[in-house]
């Protein structure tokens, strides 16, 4: 039996495919994040679209994004994560865009019937969202689908309880509803802070983590500072909408 020897060409050889293959794959990779940006750049304008039929100004999401990167650093959560939910969260709502306008603008109480047609929004920004592979959708899909659970499991759409209730998702619901009620709606002006601050504490343990609602209103000044700011300053969608998604692939 002859056993074949490698030849001094052979190692040249096999160095030039690993080259090849490695270059392959940057390209793929590269082409999988130019395609990963596109559709965040479509669903990001979607949520936008989303945003101004219910809110005025557009501003909801971008104060949205950054308290919950705020709220989750403070809570020990890791760089990824924190620069991660500040793109997620404002896709929260994106879901609104399948509830019809009369629903959605409808300056007066909702009957069951039309309650429950809004709350499908959740069921309908997860399925916008939940068919990609990568996390920052992942984490946006589940943010959609989650951020109306309840601590005490009284929220929609599954009835989630306490821990059962994804990190993204408590985290998103305590700081939209914070900022909700300090906003004018077209229905209400705008709570005071000091109103809004006692009715948070009201729901601790009932709508919102306990533990988060402690060390949110350890913090309020700086999430008040921050709205106050961004009001004061508008803050364009570009960074959002055109951030580069590559550490996230």
């Amino acid at each position: 039996m002859t056993i074949p020897t490698l030849t001094t060409g052979a190692p040249l050889t096999m160095l030039a495919m690993t080259n090849n293959l490695n270059t392959a794959l940057e390209k793929s990779n590269d082409a999988l994040v130019d395609v990963s940006e596109a559709h965040h750049e479509v669903l990001m304008r979607l949520a936008i679209a989303a945003e101004y039929r219910d809110d005025y100004t557009g501003q909801h999401i971008i104060r949205l994004g950054y308290m919950a990167e705020k709220l989750s650093a403070l809570l020990g959560e890791s760089d990824e994560f924190c620069h991660m939910i500040r793109l997620a969260a404002p896709m929260h709502d994106v879901g609104n865009i399948g509830i019809p306008e009369a629903i959605l603008k409808k300056p007066g109480k909702l009957s069951t019937q039309e309650r429950l047609m809004m709350n499908t929004h959740t069921d309908i920004g997860y399925k916008i969202l939940a068919n990609s592979s990568a996390p920052l959708f992942q984490l946006a899909a589940t943010i959609a689908l989650t951020h109306h659970e309840k601590f005490d499991g009284t929220g929609y759409p599954q009835q989630l309880a306490g821990d059962a209730i994804p990190l993204a998702g408590r985290i998103v619901a305590l700081v939209d509803y914070f900022d909700a009620l300090t906003t004018d709606k077209r229905y209400r002006a705008a709570f005071s802070d000091a109103q809004a601050i006692e009715m948070v504490l009201a729901q601790s343990g009932r709508h919102f983590d306990p533990e988060m609602v402690a060390v949110f209103i350890a913090n309020i000044a700086y999430f008040i500072q921050l709205r106050l700011s961004i009001n004061a300053n508008p803050l364009e969608y570009g960074p959002l909408v055109n951030y580069s998604l590559a550490s996230f692939m």
